[in-house]
């Protein structure tokens, strides 16, 4: 591996740049939260106090769980994170990538999903395991809604299934949020990367008031840091692939660093305030909106791009 993708991997787009803003976007989530509740919010360093405190604090193991599985679900998830921040980040700044990188973002977000599910089943805790369980049905629900999103954007492209070749489309034709089929995709994926971060409408495998957490009930430690890290750090990712996706990518200029950089903003605070406004819905309703709205709404918009509108 050169020094170049070990820089792209681990300094800039990949590790230190998704975390510390990742942290420092949790921030901004934690004080718009508190001022919807008339509080004051926490001082802009805490997510960072708070991830190095965890880092400090004793792990405790359940006895009864799988332990190396319950140990490695929270850092194969971070890698997973990281490898898919690289790729984003690649693709928007570079202008870089290879053929099917988008499949394979496609793939290692399940991978995510799948150790989070894994962990939560590894600690031989029920509440654990109903968590684990709402979040399969989550995946099954968002899942598909998500990946015609992402065709959509494909076939916008001229069949280009590169992210940096559809952000250079973009480029030279204009953002897909311009069209009826690029705008109905975006608002779905927006709906879609909030289920997929636990967000309220959608934080129903941790329900802290029904089953305490869910997947993350027995986490301590280093452990739970990192799947703290790992939240924060999809506040990067997410509207990074969103705004790749339908929004014209990034471009270098003074002018374009800016418009990204609202761009980004205005999709964090919009998830924010859906966050405080919702009330969590019951699994079932969950289900039902991704199989019947979400679904059909999607392959519409998918229908739209193939007639070209």
């Amino acid at each position: 591996m050169s020094l170049q993708m070990v820089f792209y991997l681990l300094v800039f787009p990949g590790l230190l740049f998704t975390a510390v803003l990742g942290l420092s976007i949790g921030w901004l989530d934690r004080k718009l939260s508190a001022r919807f509740q008339y509080r004051v919010g926490p001082p802009f360093l805490q997510n960072f106090y708070d991830f190095i405190k965890l880092l400090g604090k004793e792990t405790i193991v359940v006895r009864d769980s799988v332990h190396s599985l319950f140990i490695a679900a929270p850092f194969v998830a971070f890698a997973m994170l990281v490898c898919i921040s690289t790729l984003i980040g690649v693709a928007l700044f570079y202008k870089q990538g290879f053929l099917g990188d988008l499949f394979v973002l496609m793939y290692l977000l399940m991978i995510y999903s799948i150790a989070l599910i894994l962990g939560g089943s590894a600690t031989g805790n029920v509440y654990s395991s109903l968590g684990a369980g709402r979040e399969i049905k989550m995946l099954l629900a968002d899942e598909l809604a998500f990946i015609l999103i992402c065709l959509v954007a494909i076939v916008k492209a001229g069949y280009e299934i590169g992210l940096a070749e559809i952000a250079a489309v973009q480029q030279a034709r204009g953002a897909f949020i311009a069209s009826p089929s690029g705008i109905i995709a975006f608002l779905i994926g927006l709906i879609c990367i909030q289920a997929k971060m636990a967000l309220p409408p959608f934080n129903i495998a941790e329900a802290e008031t029904e089953i305490v957490e869910g997947p993350l009930m027995e986490y301590s430690g280093p452990p739970l840091a990192f799947w703290y890290l790992n939240h924060f750090m999809m506040f990067t990712i997410y509207p990074f692939l969103l705004i790749l996706l339908f929004w014209g990518g990034f471009s270098a200029n003074g002018l374009g660093i800016l418009w990204f950089s609202l761009k980004y903003l205005l999709i964090v605070v919009v998830m924010i305030i859906l966050k405080n406004t919702n009330p969590r819905v019951r699994i079932d309703s969950a289900l039902r909106f991704f199989w019947r709205i979400a679904f059909p709404i999607s392959f519409i918009a998918l229908v739209l791009a193939v007639l070209g509108v």
